[in-house]
């Protein structure tokens, strides 16, 4: 996709509101961290309180996943949650406008050497992530450093798309944004021994996933990474990010390409990354967006693992 550009379109009344709040957010973030730490965990609490929709899905997938927590436990585990999922509103924020140079203080980077070797041998690469709240900030320190690009998908408001696609593309100059549709253009990319952000653990439903277990219950799973592996000639290296529980930035880690993949089959390599994911969110659970109703799709003849208000 070409780099956005600022149009005159975009100084039309009907975005005169988005404006304001954007020049507000942006005053906000120049505040010191912590205290955006602070602020993005009173706005998880309101969330919490107001979002009851995305509180009730939250609180099923965990229900789910962590059958072994008491009640009480899943209830901190929910606040805990909500709370990274305000943090992570001015983490996208930050990532957007700070200064490059105080978001990298940021970073504690490890596995790099990982990408730099399949660069360095013309390879691509799949950067398998997991949707984590912290995965807009994460891309962004990791871009800083190793040129990136993303599957993308247009915002509905012109002007909204134009902030955010800006604020992504800025941390390299040749990072470019695919269509998630674009299949044709993320192979091309891949062959040209780029990198790629993807995640695969979300349901995208039945027509394009095959059903394996995530945390012992039947998911739809796209196919799509062992596809695109495979046609694109590409490795895929796990990526990962988190929020330092001492406020002083973000571990990221580059973890090495995974060996023999794609595998024999796909519903075997579904398995494979079904299980790391359960193995990086276990880790910390409280930083994954559990708000996203990860088991809508189920088997013929299974019922539905969501109530209606969901």
């Amino acid at each position: 996709m070409d780099r956005p550009h600022f149009r005159a379109y975009f100084l039309h009344p009907r975005f005169w509101p988005l404006w304001l709040g954007l020049g507000l957010l942006w005053l906000v973030v120049q505040l010191p961290y912590r205290v955006q730490l602070w602020l993005g965990r009173v706005l998880g609490w309101l969330m919490f309180h107001l979002a009851g929709s995305r509180r009730r899905i939250a609180k099923r997938n965990l229900e789910l996943c962590f059958p072994t927590l008491d009640a009480a436990g899943r209830e901190r585990l929910l606040r805990e949650n909500f709370a990274s999922t305000g943090i992570a509103f001015f983490e996208m924020a930050m990532s957007w406008w700070w200064p490059k140079a105080r978001l990298a203080r940021l970073a504690r980077v490890e596995g790099l050497e990982h990408l730099q070797q399949a660069q360095a041998e013309g390879q691509g690469v799949i950067l398998m992530a997991a949707h984590f709240t912290t995965l807009e900030i994460g891309a962004a320190l990791l871009g800083q450093l190793h040129t990136i690009d993303g599957m993308y998908r247009e915002h509905d408001n012109a002007l909204f798309d134009y902030i955010q696609r800006r604020g992504r593309e800025r941390h390299n100059l040749d990072a470019t944004a695919i269509e998630r549709e674009d299949i044709r253009a993320m192979l091309k990319v891949l062959r040209a021994g780029r990198a790629i952000w993807y995640a695969p653990d979300q349901d995208y439903g039945r027509k394009q996933s095959i059903f394996v277990p995530l945390f012992g219950i039947p998911a739809a799973t796209v196919t799509a990474t062992s596809k695109f592996a495979r046609l694109g000639k590409a490795r895929v290296i796990p990526f990962t990010q988190r929020r330092l529980a001492d406020g002083s930035g973000y571990r990221l880690i580059v973890h090495p390409p995974l060996a023999d993949f794609p595998g024999d089959s796909e519903e075997a390599d579904c398995l494979r990354i079904n299980q790391w994911v359960e193995q990086v969110v276990s880790e910390v659970p409280e930083q994954y967006l559990w708000a996203h109703r990860r088991f809508k799709t189920r088997p013929e003849g299974e019922p539905k693992l969501y109530d209606r208000h969901a």
